[in-house]
């Protein structure tokens, strides 16, 4: 894509991303983004492009209001009992504390969140805005009245910080680097054996997803 577009735009957000030099990354996290000659300011090529109305915590309430919800219990803590609920287990969590670590502990990306309260009626214009330049110590800014329009006489912006995943932290991003893609491949090998469970998203598949590649991978599982 050219040199000027890829140290200006790409290079210095990347490696604050990830915590890695570009060379050292899988090719597939920059297709995600794709490459237009066009004025059109949205961040993918999809026609159709939103949020639910309220969130998706307002979906997800929505979509669990007839079930049974057991939240604040540790899985493992009693796993059998858990599992004796079902025919099938839907596993969603990090497939290599599902088997103990036996193979040693894959690397993740984790978040941190800076939000504040601000005495104006807009802060950026924009419901996210990202910030490429590695003088720039978080990654991005989101500005949450502009997903649904909000006129507020306040608004609350959120930063993101993204550093190392470690024990208590939510790991938000598989690395896919060829250490950890080897490491990933040992445990997906004893999923072959878990024929009441299936393993999906983010931690159990040791794969970066969008919303609608889940969405679309539960409807062709479904």
């Amino acid at each position: 894509m050219g040199g000027d577009i890829y140290n200006i735009l790409i290079k210095d957000y990347t490696e604050k991303q990830w915590g890695r030099e570009c060379r050292e990354l899988p090719p597939f996290i920059i297709k995600r983004l794709p490459v237009r000659f066009t004025f059109d300011n949205n961040y993918f090529n999809d026609t159709y492009q939103g949020i639910p109305i309220g969130g998706y915590n307002t979906l997800i309430e929505k979509m669990l209001s007839q079930a049974d919800i057991k939240l604040g219990v540790d899985y493992f803590e009693d796993k059998e009992h858990y599992d004796s609920l079902a025919t099938t287990t839907v596993y969603t969590g990090a497939i290599d504390q599902y088997y103990d670590y036996c193979f040693g502990k894959l690397e993740y990306r984790t978040l941190r969140f800076d939000t504040q309260k601000i005495e104006c009626s807009n802060y950026q214009g924009n419901a996210g805005v990202n910030f490429t330049s590695s003088s720039v110590p978080y990654t991005r800014v989101i500005e949450h009245k502009h997903f649904e329009f909000g006129n507020q006489p306040h608004t609350v912006i959120t930063k993101e910080y993204s550093s190392e995943w470690s024990e208590g932290c939510e790991p938000y991003y598989p690395i896919n680097d060829e250490k950890n893609n080897l490491l990933y491949q040992k445990y997906k090998k004893l999923t072959e054996n878990e024929g009441r469970v299936i393993f999906g998203g983010r931690l159990a598949q040791y794969q970066y997803f969008d919303m609608h590649h889940i969405i679309e991978q539960v409807l062709e599982l479904f």
